[in-house]
This record gives structure tokens, C-alpha cells and sequence, in this order.
């Protein structure tokens, strides 16, 4: 069947969308894709897997136009899932995808105009940005794929804050509660979609589950373990589209007896697998058909534990869990981070140091730090130099936001985003963090700019006067 004109999607990204499995009964494609498509602002409350966005990012690609760009900002550890996404939907369309893994190659693009989809973590994109690479100014439209889970959410503000008023915003997020103030501050009055009513009780827990921590680029491989490792009479394999289907099969075998292969409704079967993290509604239904492993790529746990309970580790099988040496328990451990940590903090303090030396050269030499003895540590890092903290007097009475200050800090004082702290944003004032032996210059310079048509005070902020104690009574005899 084909989708309807009402839809408002290319042909070419509706073809794609055909070939995927999507269709227009679905209610998350039939309210988000024309919505996107028009170029209004849009919230998406979906799981936290890429394939859940093809709605909001179909309708997005559709309106691209000649000299326009997009950008989909996502954390790390999904980039090379988004990018899979990505090429899959704009199949057909013409439109030239980069997956920015590093500010390098990617800026020769951008420079070169050789890239309408740019898909990069906000770190990447505000290195991007600061090396006049990406403008801001080409921008139509931003997808935040689940803001609300990034550890480092600084770079993210400095982006935003340089976007025009009429650049769409689409937000997927995992829950209304966990992202309302990212909502409210980047997409406010956007139409929500896939929220539950709020007069609708929440759906219960559904278990016992087993969950399977694996890479986002290593669920086909994890799949072809857990057979491997269950041997279960009967198979079914559930994922949210057909965008993983060759993967897939070239797993568990395509014509193998007893496997089926399905983006709807599982049928009874001793083992289901599920490919992409289900909602709760599609998780009650896989558990009704029979024993359920859920793969866990990371960022997805929070979401899970939401939703199923109790869940039991499975550890899959591979060269790596026989552990017969100091050497292959090293890597084990390894492994067991790579698969089940959130890297995204040391993927960032990592980052230069990928731009200027090979990977494995990295690993090489965090491996020796790792297994070298004490004596032959690295010297102690140079003591950070303390902050001070800087008064501002606006607030949020005046309807100043955090964001306004970083912009006038940034744009107008010239201050770099990497020297501006915490900002505590109070009823009347806000406090900002900046190194010490900044903060009297920066505070000068602060002093009588304009914020949200207010001409501010700025000054170092010394705290609290310490009352003085009273003078003791003079001792007798």
C-alpha cells in the first residue's frame, strides 16, 4: 500500500518508508511525518532507538531544499546507528549524509557544501561551528535524538542559543516528565506525539525478562550468540521496522526452520528476541508469546528499567568470556566496559587526543597507564586553577534564561564556552562560574551589557559577609 499525499513526503522518502514496512495506519508515521514535513516544531515520545524517529526524520528530510541543511544531533555511542538511519530513509533522494566521527573530515565537507545531513554529538558540532565550518545561518531544522540522557549537555546549549527563531526543532525523548524542561526551552507549544493521556494509568512492568547489554553495531552479532547459546526450538525476532532485516538473517539463517522474522505481532515461539527496544505495549505482547531477551545497546537502560521488571543479565558467549589468563581477563573487563558502560564523558575528554593520533595508539597507551606499576605512573596534572563566581542582575522575574547569559558571555564578552562553569539562574540574579584569574575582567566586561532589554550589573561575587562574633565577656578574678 502505498502512503497517501496527505503524508506531504517526498517520493523518494515515502518509497523508503514503504520498503521499511511503514504505513499510514500507524499512528506515530500518520501525526508526526506531515507534521515534521510542513516544518513545525515537533516532540516525539518514543523508545530510545533510532528507528523510532524515521517518522519526525522523514517528514524532516522531505523538506529539505537546495542550499538547506539539517542536523541531527545524537551521543556517541548511536552516531553510527543514526547515520544506518539515515542513508535508509534518504535512499532515492539525493540527499548527500555525513556521520561526523571528528571535526576533520567532516569540515572539509561542510566547507566543500557537500553535506545536507550532518549527524555529529553537540561536542562535534559546537567544534564544528567555533571553526566557522557549520553555519548556523543554513540551518532549517534540528533533531535532538533523547537530550535528556546526555551527560554533557553544555556544548548543546551554545548550539541552540546560536539557532534562528525559525529553524523547526524536533525532540525525541524518552518521557514528558524526564525532558519537560528541554521542551519547554527548545521546542515550547510543540505538537507532542506519542505521549500517553494523562488521564491513561501508566502501563505495569512486564516480566521477568533476561537483557542482553550489547553495542548498538553489535546486536547482529549478539543475536547469532544468544541462538547459538539458547539453541531455543522456535525463534521470532521483533525489531520496529524492516531497516535490520538482512542483518537479521544473515544471523539466524533466512530460511532456517522455526524462525520468523516480524515488525508486528509475534507469534508463540519458546525464544523472543527483541532487535530494538519495544514499548510497553509491545513488550506485554512479546511476553505473551513466549520467553523474552531484550538487547540493551546503551542508553536504553534507564528506559528499560522503566518498563520491565525483574530483569535477569544474560552474558553472551565469545572468545573474550574465556577468561585462562591474566591477559584475556584483562580483556574481558574490556569488553564487559565497552558493552555496558555510558562512555560519552570519556569519549569527550578523549576527543583530541582521537583528532591527533591513531585510536588504537590511544588505547595502546591508556592500556600501559592501566597495567603499569605505581612507581611508573604518569606525574600528577597541574592543579586546576580555582573559580570565582560572578553576579548578574537579572533573573528569572526579568525572564532571563541561562541561556541568554551564556549567549552575551559568549558572543559579546568573547568568552570561550569551555571557561564558562555552572550557572545558577535565582528569581533575581544568576551566578555564574569562571576561572579566578578571569572573573575581574569578565565581570568589567559583563557590566552594563544588555540582557532581554535590561541593561545588567555585573560584579565577583565574594559571599556571604561572615557576621562578626560578639565580643566575649571579660573574665572575672
Amino acid at each position: 500500500m502505498s502512503l497517501p499525499d496527505s503524508l506531504h513526503l517526498s517520493p523518494g522518502v515515502a518509497s523508503a518508508l514503504e520498503r521499511l514496512g511503514w504505513d499510514a495506519d500507524q499512528p506515530l508515521l500518520r501525526e508526526a511525518a506531515p507534521t515534521a514535513a510542513r516544518g513545525h516544531n515537533l516532540v516525539l515520545v518514543v523508545p530510545p532507538a533510532p528507528a523510532y524517529g524515521v517518522p519526525g526524520l522523514a517528514g524532516l528530510l522531505s523538506r529539505l531544499e537546495s542550499g538547506n541543511r539539517a542536523l541531527v544531533l545524537a551521543p556517541p555511542a548511536q552516531i553510527a546507528e543514526w547515520a544506518a538511519t539515515v542513508h535508509e530513509v534518504s535512499r532515492g533522494t539525493g540527499l548527500r549524509v555525513e556521520a561526523a566521527q571528528g571535526a576533520a573530515r567532516a569540515g572539509r565537507r561542510l566547507r566543500d557544501d557537500e553535506v545536507d545531513v550532518l549527524i555529529a554529538t553537540p561536542a562535534t558540532a559546537l567544534a564544528l561551528h567555533r571553526q566557522s565550518s557549520l553555519d548556523t545561518d543554513r540551518l532549517s531544522a534540528v533533531m535532538l535524538a533523547w537530550p535528556e540522557g546526555w551527560e554533557e549537555a553544555e556544548a548543546l546549549t551554545v548550539l541552540m542559543a546560536d539557532l534562528g527563531k525559525d529553524v523547526q526543532r524536533i525532540l525525541l525523548v524518552e518521557s514528558l516528565e524526564r525532558a519537560g524542561e528541554l521542551i519547554e526551552r527548545y521546542a515550547r507549544r510543540a505538537l507532542t506525539v506519542g505521549a500517553r493521556p494523562a488521564e491513561s494509568p501508566a502501563p505495569a512492568s512486564v516480566g521477568p525478562v533476561r537483557v542482553a547489554a550489547v553495542a548498538w553495531e553489535r546486536r547482529a552479532a549478539a543475536l547469532a550468540d544468544l541462538v547459538e547459546l539458547l539453541d531455543p526450538a522456535s525463534l521470532v525476532v521483533w525489531s520496529v521496522d524492516r531497516s535490520r532485516q538482512g542483518e537479521i538473517e544473515r544471523a539466524v539463517g533466512p530460511a532456517a526452520p522455526g524462525v520468523t522474522i516480524t515488525a508486528g505481532d509475534a507469534p508463540r515461539a519458546a525464544l523472543i528476541v527483541a532487535f530494538d527496544p519495544p514499548t510497553p505495549e509491545r513488550l506485554a505482547q512479546l511476553a505473551s508469546a513466549g520467553d523474552v531477551v531484550l538487547l540493551m545497546p546503551p542508553g536504553t537502560e534507564h528506559y528499560l528499567e522503566r518498563i520491565a521488571a525483574p530483569r535477569r543479565p544474560l552474558r553472551l558467549p565469545g572468545l573474550l568470556d574465556s577468561v585462562t589468563t591474566e591477559a584475556s581477563a584483562r580483556r574481558a573487563a574490556v569488553a564487559r566496559a565497552i558493552e555496558t558502560a555510558r562512555p560519552e564523558a570519556a569519549l569527550a575528554v578523549l576527543a583530541p587526543l582521537f583528532e591527533r593520533y591513531d585510536a588504537g595508539a590511544v588505547a595502546a597507551a591508556l592500556y600501559d597507564l592501566w597495567t603499569s606499576a605505581p612507581s611508573a605512573a604518569p606525574p600528577p596534572a597541574p592543579e586546576v586553577a580555582a573559580t570565582s563566581k560572578i553576579f548578574v542582575g537579572i533573573g528569572k522575574k526579568d525572564g532571563a534564561t541561562v541561556n541568554d547569559l551564556v549567549a552575551v558571555l559568549t558572543k559579546e564578552v568573547r568568552v570561550e564556552r569551555t571557561r564558562i562553569g555552572r550557572v545558577e539562574l535565582k528569581d533575581a540574579y544568576m551566578l555564574v562560574e569562571i576561572p579566578a584569574q578571569d572573573a575581574e575582567r569578565i565581570a568589567g566586561a559583563l557590566n552594563g551589557t544588555t540582557i532581554r532589554r535590561k541593561r545588567v550589573t555585573a560584579r565577583v561575587d565574594r559571599g556571604p559577609a561572615r557576621p562578626s562574633r560578639p565580643a566575649r565577656p571579660a573574665r572575672r578574678g
